[in-house]
């Protein structure tokens, strides 16, 4: 939760777990007794009925715990039924990139160990039947600009790829630019053992300005038209 009064400050909340259904337009909250802590920038993978929580910082203490969460919703009649379980061998990392590769499996990619300290490697991820499966994989080789970098973001583009951005820093680029990474991931079956490829290409924009945080973007229509729709 953030403060109203200095946008920039972080304050932990009990978290609620919400239930909507679109089909009658209604929400409801729950809160969980295994939910005690702040859950900050935390990855959440579903599959079917649960939902697995992983990671996420604690602000009262300035942690991120290994903390691995599996969220079990059955549908009665009346009120949904929630349940938590709390699983062991989870990541600590937050604001984490999470890519599709295949059906219900996912690469875990950036984000950070602390404060100051990215995550380099990445995490090959599946869910089934059984519960929820992670392996390491190695990461790209990462240039001289990410891996020096403190800070890095992005998000998912499509099946096996992501896309990064850090800051230019010293380069000879427009103040407060950025340099864009696109990360791709692959698995190509080799006999019985599947194997992971990664291509990591610069989609660097050095004449394009900044932008600010509260700018608006306008993607084939002018403002104005977008007033006169509204």
């Amino acid at each position: 939760e953030r403060t109203t009064e200095n946008w920039n400050s972080v304050v932990d909340c009990p978290p609620q777990v919400y239930f909507i259904d679109l089909e009658f337009g209604c929400c409801s909250a729950h809160t969980l007794p295994e939910l005690t802590d702040g859950q900050s920038f935390h990855l959440a993978l579903a599959r079917h009925d649960c939902v697995y929580i992983l990671g996420g910082h604690i602000a009262s203490t300035d942690c991120r715990p290994p903390r691995l969460f599996r969220l079990r919703v059955e549908l009665l009649l009346g009120s949904p039924l929630l349940s938590c379980e709390i699983l062991n061998d989870s990541l600590s990392i937050t604001s984490a990139i999470v890519t599709p590769i295949g059906y219900h499996e996912y690469i875990i990619l950036g984000g950070y160990q602390s404060d100051s300290q990215k995550r380099m490697q990445c995490t090959y991820v599946a869910l089934d039947d059984v519960g929820i499966h992670m392996e390491a994989r190695e990461p790209p080789e990462w240039n001289s600009e990410i891996s020096q970098s403190r800070t890095w973001f992005g998000g998912s583009l499509e099946n096996g790829s992501a896309l990064l951005a850090v800051p230019s820093g010293t380069n000879p680029a427009p103040p407060e630019g950025y340099y864009f990474y696109q990360v791709s991931f692959k698995l190509k079956e080799d006999g019985e053992e599947p194997t992971q490829t990664c291509s990591q290409e610069s989609t660097d924009f050095e004449d394009s300005a900044p932008l600010e945080d509260s700018e608006e973007l306008y993607f084939g229509r002018e403002p104005h038209e977008m007033e006169d729709s509204s």
